[in-house]
């Protein structure tokens, strides 16, 4: 770690020395990564750090083969975003994420220094989940989309999700269904004009989510996609993550009334909560048939593509057309 950054987290946390620890992980594609750093002479005995380093345009591998100029330019947008999000933006108990000590800008490089939540007690990463884990994230998000329903998405993706539309031209194009193709607009438009809007996670799957050692409190990290929209989006990301086919089948309607429970007992008493679950729950069919879309032409051979997804876009088109 070059000089200056050190020099930057050590005034940050008041440290007056740091070790480098472990690399936690890389970031997608190649552009940096997220380190732990030790600490001494201050009251935190660790920070987290995320590195971003940007490449000379579309030069970093994609897993998908997606490496071009387009994806790249979102990318350093999503970072900016990012950055923005922690430097201007807070949350409550309820939908907790780590605190910011820097976020800072270097030519082609920047760094987030952030709170280590593996000190805070959020220490466990699941791959699978019971229902305790699904229904703590299903209740940060709760919190988070009543924390921010109506708050406009200033310095953020005016619409939040990595798989917006407007942002995936290239992946619409690569999409092979006629007829999701022919709506895939309309679909847009519809979760765009929702009366009832909030700032979206807008990569909530369960890999972003941080457990206590009980499953039954959590905290989120990765805020590249945040934004504005319907919560929806993230409702059906998150579920989509964790369960296959045969559970969504069984399980999607039960956690879904958890979900708008947990939204009635979050927003204020000014918010007509009847329209806001009438119309989110509305939208449901709506925003998985939009991540359907994006999956379809981003990687056609994807676990997520099931019966499950192909019914709801089926339910979906199928209204359009009576609609028209």
């Amino acid at each position: 770690m070059k000089q200056e950054y050190r020099d930057l987290v050590l005034r940050s946390c008041g440290a007056s020395s740091l070790r480098v620890g472990a690399e936690i992980q890389t970031l997608w594609s190649g552009y940096g990564r997220i380190v732990r750093l030790h600490l001494d002479g201050c009251d935190r005995p660790s920070v987290v750090v995320k590195h971003v380093q940007f490449p000379a345009g579309a030069e970093a591998g994609h897993p998908g083969g997606w490496n071009t100029d387009r994806s790249h330019a979102r990318k350093v947008r999503s970072y900016q975003v990012e950055a923005h999000w922690y430097r201007n933006f807070s949350t409550g108990p309820g939908c907790r994420i780590p605190a910011c000590l820097e976020a800072c800008s270097h030519g082609d490089e920047m760094l987030m220094v952030l709170e280590d939540l593996d000190v805070a007690g959020y220490d466990v990463r699941r791959t699978s989940v019971k229902d305790r884990e699904i229904k703590a994230c299903l209740s940060w998000l709760a919190h988070f989309h009543a924390l921010f329903l109506g708050v406009p998405p200033d310095g953020l993706w005016p619409v939040g999700t990595y798989w917006h539309l407007e942002t995936r031209p290239d992946e619409l194009e690569a999409l092979d269904d006629a007829g999701l193709k022919a709506a895939a607009a309309d679909i847009d438009r519809i979760l765009n004009e929702c009366r009832f809007k909030t700032v979206v996670h807008g990569d909530a799957k369960l890999a972003n989510f941080c457990f206590s050692q009980s499953g039954a409190e959590v905290a989120a990290v990765d805020f590249q996609y945040v934004g504005g929209g319907c919560g929806m989006k993230d409702v059906v990301y998150f579920l989509g993550s964790c369960m296959e086919e045969k559970e969504c089948e069984k399980r999607v309607p039960g956690l879904l009334d958890y979900y708008f429970t947990e939204l009635r007992h979050s927003v204020g008493k000014d918010v007509d909560f009847e329209a806001l679950e009438k119309e989110w729950r509305e939208m449901f069919a709506f925003a998985w048939t939009d991540f359907h879309r994006f999956l379809l032409g981003w990687m056609p051979g994807h676990w997520k593509i099931n019966r499950y997804s192909k019914r709801l876009t089926r339910e979906v088109l199928s209204r359009l057309k009576q609609q028209s």
